[in-house]
């Protein structure tokens, strides 16, 4: 068999792949959801922030009444652990199109004490009922065919920032914001990429809430090192995406006692653009 059907033959579809699985969430009881976090997400030991925005994402979707998240603001209060987690909801609100709901994720810290690492405010409606009519000044990032694009697997080594989450993603990054892996950053705060999961499934609303963090820290490209944690998280999805690789753009234009922020963009094969993100993040200095 040809390699490429051979790749088209073992394909992941969405609600049976790697990313479905890891997200997956257990009713405990009504309202309260088990998990276990996974260690494929993490960067650097540190469960990755749009994972755990896709596992509350997840949950706040069965709790509530309408399919699809809309806007979802998070705050990351402390740093998640691979392994059990409890997630507890709780409906806000619930109207005829959009439905409101919070959602926090709980685990245990070495003492035993139920800690709470990351707090969520969503409204969820159904992508599929919204109107046609789309009028924009936004447009597509512009980044290179995916195969003149370089990820993890093209260097000779691992690059600093690389992690289990790389071998989970389909990630290809626009050459012009690799600077920071040769050792000359731009300074401009940008990065681009193409964005999938490895396995090749399909983007959905809930992935695009993982693809918006999943890139290298713009704080690279300023000339920074280390990890970025992320303060606060707010997504919005604006359709739902077509088949095909998306495409991220993030940008940085103010960093300031040491925080910056982060703007992204995902835009999926029609052009059409599918979600839009802002965070707040911590960099360290020096």
């Amino acid at each position: 068999m040809p390699e490429a059907a051979s790749a088209a033959a073992t394909r992941a579809t969405i609600g049976d792949s790697e990313f479905d699985r890891d997200t997956a969430v257990t009713r405990r009881t009504p309202g309260v959801y088990d998990i276990d976090l996974s260690a494929g997400w993490t960067i650097s030991n540190a469960v990755n922030g749009g994972y755990l925005l896709a596992v509350l994402g997840r949950a706040l979707g069965e709790a509530l009444p309408h399919p699809d998240p809309f806007t979802v603001s998070a705050h990351y209060l402390t740093a998640s652990r691979p392994g059990p987690a409890v997630v507890r909801t709780e409906p806000v609100r619930t109207g005829r199109t959009l439905s409101t709901g919070q959602a926090s994720l709980f685990q245990y810290d070495d003492e035993g004490n139920e800690v709470e690492r990351i707090r969520v405010l969503a409204s969820y409606g159904d992508l599929d009922a919204l109107p046609d009519d789309v009028r924009t000044s936004a447009t597509p990032p512009t980044i290179p065919p995916l195969e003149q694009c370089f990820g993890a697997e093209d260097g000779p080594a691992p690059v600093e920032g690389s992690s289990a989450i790389a071998d989970r993603l389909m990630l290809k990054l626009d050459p012009a914001t690799l600077g920071w892996a040769l050792g000359q950053p731009s300074g401009r705060g940008e990065m681009r990429a193409w964005f999938g999961l490895a396995d090749g499934r399909d983007a959905d609303p809930l992935s695009l809430l993982l693809a918006v963090d999943a890139l290298p820290p713009t704080a690279f490209e300023l000339g920074l090192k280390g990890w970025v944690p992320t303060v606060e998280l707010t997504v919005h999805v604006r359709c739902r995406p077509a088949t095909g690789p998306l495409r991220v753009s993030i940008t940085t234009r103010n960093l300031a006692g040491g925080f910056l922020e982060e703007d992204a963009e995902v835009w999926d094969s029609a052009d059409r653009l599918v979600a839009q993100s802002r965070q707040l993040a911590r960099v360290r200095l020096g």
